[in-house]
Parts: C-alpha cells; sequence; structure tokens
C-alpha cells in the first residue's frame, strides 16, 4: 500500500513534470529530470498509473492520460503520464502555463488489471464492484479504459458503467452482453490535490468504509 507521504510525493512529481515541459526548454522525455532524484523504493517499481487534470472553478476534465499496465516504473510513469495528459490528450487543446495554476492534479496508482471471469457475459454487472473497480474493455480490435472513481462521480451503476467502458471504446453500450467482449478490472490509490499545488489527500478505499 502507498501512504500518504509516497502519494503526496507522486502528485508533486506530476506537477513539476508538466511544469517543466510548459518551460522555454522542456526535456525531450518528461522521465530524465527524475533518473537521478532520491525516491522511495516503490518508485523504482514498474506499476501502472494515470494523471488526471481538473479545472478548479467547476471541476472539468482538461486531461486524463495513463499506463494500465506496469510498463515503466512510477519515476518514469508518472511525468510521462502527466506530460501526455497536459499537452497530448486528443480531447483537449494543450495546457497553457497560467492555465496550471488553475489545475488540480490527480495521481491514480493502478493495481494489474485481472480478467473479469463470470459463466455468463449477463453476469456481469452482478461482478463489478462500483467505486472499487475500474474497467478495461477489448473488442473489435478497440480498447477503452475507465477508472473506479469515474462510475461513483457519474451516480453510475454496475451495468451503466459496462456500457460506458464499452463506449469509450468506441464500441455500442450493449457489447458488454457479447461473449466476445474480454473486460478486466482493476483497483486505484488515489490521490488528489485539495488546491492547485497545494495539500494531497488520499481518497477512502470504498472497500474500508
Amino acid at each position: 500500500m502507498t501512504d500518504l507521504a509516497e502519494g503526496t510525493r507522486a502528485v508533486r512529481i506530476a506537477r513539476t513534470a508538466i511544469e517543466a515541459a510548459l518551460s522555454s526548454d522542456p526535456p525531450k522525455d518528461p522521465a530524465t529530470p527524475f533518473r537521478s532524484v532520491e525516491l522511495p523504493k516503490g518508485f523504482d517499481e514498474p506499476r501502472g498509473v494515470f494523471v488526471t487534470l481538473t479545472e478548479r472553478r467547476d471541476g472539468a476534465l482538461r486531461g486524463c492520460i495513463g499506463f494500465p499496465v506496469p510498463v515503466y516504473p512510477l519515476r518514469a510513469a508518472i511525468p510521462r503520464a502527466a506530460v501526455a495528459a497536459a499537452v497530448e490528450d486528443p480531447r483537449f487543446r494543450p495546457l497553457g502555463r497560467a492555465e496550471l495554476g488553475r489545475t488540480l492534479i490527480e495521481v491514480s496508482l493502478l493495481t494489474v488489471p485481472e480478467p473479469l471471469d463470470v459463466a455468463d457475459p449477463l453476469d456481469r454487472p452482478g461482478a463489478v464492484r462500483i467505486g472499487r473497480d475500474g474497467l478495461i474493455v477489448d473488442a473489435e480490435g478497440a480498447s477503452g479504459l475507465l477508472l473506479p472513481q469515474v462510475a461513483p462521480e457519474q451516480g453510475w451503476d454496475a451495468r451503466t458503467f459496462l456500457e460506458e467502458t464499452c463506449r469509450k471504446a468506441g464500441l455500442r453500450g450493449d457489447a458488454w452482453r457479447s461473449p466476445r467482449t474480454r473486460f478486466r478490472r482493476f483497483q486505484a490509490e488515489i490521490f488528489d490535490e485539495t488546491e492547485p499545488g497545494g495539500d494531497v489527500v488520499r481518497r477512502p478505499d470504498p472497500a474500508r468504509r
């Protein structure tokens, strides 16, 4: 488990990486400045991570990109995901330097995705734990992912969460019913800024509420 001090460090790395990327002399690889920085041992371990940016004023999404599976150590994955969320998310224009001071950063540290195994695809809603599980769908050469926090934020039940994950991949909402559609689930440790550049809090684990 990641403690609050480590989660705070993760969010600070994300913000520092974005600041560097928006400077007049950005590094070619956002991870470069963090290769020799002393960090807790966990930051040298590969882990999936997503960085989400939202506007402080109204909470509107401003960017969200990451790595669903552990392909890079966290010291590299966090800055790369953060910069991609800031300037490469195709849904939004690149973040401007002045905007960063009005933007909240959230870092989600993921568990390794596992198959959502059920005997009958129609049983999938009963196997999804809202607020606890994130979902990855793969079908017809397409893939889509939604983080665990999305469903409770949107007020979705498990069936709607499955449908929206399919739509995220560009599939029909009812594609979750097909045995040819594959789902994986994962969990996340989520750390949020309370103010841009301010204190960081850990979201409660739904399993412990």
